[in-house]
């Protein structure tokens, strides 16, 4: 059975329509889509190669790249369809029809194939690492091993679930504050580029003495106006040389402390770091994972380097033979709380629950702290707009009146 790339247009509408479909051949491929509505107009068999993930950058790509939510849908639905014994051919094959997002479809296209040719399902999820990230692969690969694939799924569904409503949390939280930083960016290089330098031209044509902080308002915009060239170089150079700095082993460990340490979200970076290990854990564990391998996934959805040579610390301790909260707690790291917690845990043999346990505490918590954040950024950068703002009105307005009252 091939892959044809098809376009075609519905019958019902006469709006044009395209997208993938397996068929024995062009033939069979159109009397699929008469069935369903669509005129068939041009169809292309899919190669290997063009399936496969795409490399590089592209606006397209990025677009039709499936978000982590999207991925869990696809993975509660396949899920439902293992439990009801369809054969994972079959299921993924369900999943390609009826899959929105055109990087998904293409990476199960991908996957349906290789399963067909006899590779692991596991080891097909493998070859699309942007998609399905080693904590997928490791937690299917123990679940066709123990054949418990449907309720490893499930369990998938539930992390990824959880992870996309964080990440949803913190994004909405934050997009408020950074569209008013925004707005007020551009409301003030626009004063200080046209409406100030036009305005303070009176002054100079007075020549009269101005106050202090009038006449900073006029050097500001007289730099802003000529040297705005030069702002914009600053800002870019001094961007990307972050950002390669970043990249390196010891800018990015340097800058992750440096984050954990902030004032104010310094806690909430390490709320979600440590709502993510342990809920990562605790999912790896209860799949069947064994607690090296899982240490060493969870070690690499941190996102912190910090947290990482913690963990990877850890990893060693257990090697050698002690438990996992010794070198977390001597990490000073982790709160006192989570590490008595996951001993606990170690010594009843319930860690999987206790990880639970931590995890849905530093959720709420994480709730609390991004509520108390938006309160205060919002009323601060309002403040901040508000205080630039007057700040030109008030080195534009006092001297005008004095010179009226002076005239008078």
């Amino acid at each position: 059975m091939a892959v044809f790339e098809y376009k075609g247009i519905l019958v019902a509408t006469g709006k044009g329509t395209q997208g993938l479909r397996d068929a024995e051949n062009v033939k069979a491929l159109r009397a699929q889509l008469r069935k369903d509505g669509v005129l068939l107009t041009t169809a292309t068999e899919e190669k290997a190669q063009k399936l496969a993930e795409p490399k590089g950058f592209s606006l397209k790509r990025f677009f039709e790249h499936p978000s982590v939510a999207d991925v869990a849908i696809m993975t509660r639905q396949l899920a439902t369809l293992v439990k009801a014994q369809i054969p994972l051919f079959e299921a993924l094959s369900a999943l390609i029809e009826q899959t929105e997002k055109e990087g998904l479809r293409r990476a199960l296209t991908n996957v349906r194939d290789a399963v067909r040719e006899g590779t692991a399902f596991a080891d097909a999820l493998m070859a699309h690492p942007t998609i399905f990230p080693d904590l997928y692969v490791n937690m299917v690969r123990a679940g066709e091993s123990s054949g418990t694939l449907d309720a490893v799924l499930l369990r998938l569904t539930s992390f990824l679930e959880g992870q996309a409503k964080l990440r949803g949390k913190v994004s909405s939280a934050l997009a408020y504050p950074i569209l008013m930083m925004l707005i007020a960016t551009v409301m003030i290089s626009v004063l200080m580029t046209s409406v100030v330098p036009k305005v303070t031209s009176i002054f100079a044509s007075m020549h009269k003495a101005l106050p202090w902080y009038t006449q900073c308002l006029i050097w500001f915009s007289d730099f802003a106006s000529n040297f705005w060239w030069l702002v914009l170089l600053l800002t870019f150079g001094g961007t990307a040389w972050f950002r390669r700095w970043k990249r390196t082993v010891e800018g990015r460990l340097a800058w992750d402390r440096l984050t954990l340490r902030a004032p104010l979200f310094g806690p909430l970076v390490m709320m979600v770091a440590i709502s993510r290990f342990t809920r990562t854990l605790a999912t790896l564990l209860a799949a069947g994972v064994a607690l090296l391998p899982a240490m060493a996934i969870v070690r690499n959805v941190l996102g912190n380097a910090a947290l990482e040579k913690v963990v990877e610390t850890a990893a060693g301790s257990i090697r050698e033979g002690q438990s996992i909260a010794e070198p977390l707690k001597a990490s000073g790291y982790f709160p006192p709380l989570v590490t008595h917690m996951i001993a606990i845990g170690e010594r009843s043999g319930q860690l999987e629950e206790m990880l639970e346990n931590v995890a849905e505490a530093y959720d709420t918590a994480v709730d609390a702290r991004v509520q108390l954040l938006t309160s205060l950024l919002e009323p601060i950068i309002i403040v901040i707009m508000g205080g630039a703002v007057g700040f030109i009105a008030f080195s534009i307005l006092m001297p005008l009146i004095q010179m009226s009252s002076f005239v008078e």
